[in-house]
């Protein structure tokens, strides 16, 4: 019986290995062979892991954006409920001044600015409950049961004469509360009170009241002359008008802010 030739040359390790791969190569490329399939897996597995990732990113941006938001939110809460009426110097020209003070003297605290205070859980009464002589019941703050009132002083600090304008605007309300509410303005003892137009009819003031300048603006005056070293007094005195048609619950818990301004009018110059 004839043999076949015996092979002296054994199969090396290398050559073992580098088979072990051209096969796993041909396997990979069969789409129905298990190395494939564990291959394919591997990718699934990280694809889904990535969108885990992504999607964790997107919550936390989203959640940063609500904590921002709602931090916004309290702040602007608290503005409109602590800041009803604040009063400022605005511009000086040709080297006037004039400051505002809460006591006439002007001894003591004397600034561009002063913040009038405010009045919280107020309900709403009527211009007859209010005190008679509120302009002369006493400076600075003073309010009542229902009602704000401020008594300060403008002075012109300065050593001419000069004339000064005044605006008074509505910076904010909620619940529509400043359909409602009354702003009176003494100066030097003479008084006026200001609302808003009627509700369904804007250019229609309301029966106790002279209409705003505007939605927006409560009362302006102009070209107010003031002596070097004079001293204008203002009273201001705000509330919730009850015999007003707009004075309803759905204005419950409402508030309003203003801002009352002072402007030196520049010299015209030829």
């Amino acid at each position: 019986m004839a043999f076949g030739k015996k092979n002296n040359n054994p199969v090396t390790p290398e050559e073992v290995a580098d088979l072990g791969f051209k096969n796993e190569v041909a396997a990979a490329k069969d789409k129905n062979s298990s190395v494939y399939n564990h291959f394919h897996s591997q990718e699934n597995a990280k694809a889904v892991a990535d969108a885990k990732k992504r999607k964790k990113r997107y919550a936390i941006i989203l959640a940063s954006m609500l904590g921002i938001l709602i931090v916004v939110y309290i702040i602007s809460m608290l503005t409109t409920q602590w800041g009803d009426l604040t009063i400022t110097i605005g511009d000086l020209y040709d080297g006037k001044t004039i400051m505002l003070c809460e006591n006439a003297d002007f001894d003591s605290d004397v600034s561009v600015k002063l913040n009038g205070g405010s009045i919280k859980e107020v309900t709403n009464i009527t211009k007859d409950w209010l005190p008679a002589g509120l302009d002369n019941e006493k400076d600075g703050q003073h309010n009542g049961e229902n009602y704000l009132a401020y008594t300060f002083y403008l002075k012109n600090t300065g050593e001419k004469d000069l004339e000064y304008n005044t605006t008074f605007d509505l910076t904010g309300a909620t619940k529509s509360a400043d359909e409602a509410v009354r702003f009176q303005i003494y100066r030097n003892g003479k008084d006026q009170v200001f609302a808003k137009g009627q509700y369904d009819d804007r250019d229609k003031a309301e029966e106790d009241a002279t209409k705003f300048v505007d939605d927006k603006t409560i009362y302006t005056a102009q070209a107010t002359p003031l002596a070097a070293g004079a001293v204008d007094k203002y009273t201001v005195v705000i509330w919730v008008e009850g015999n007003d048609p707009q004075c309803v619950d759905d204005i419950r818990g409402g508030s309003v802010r203003s801002h009352m301004v002072f402007d030196i009018v520049p010299e015209v110059k030829d």
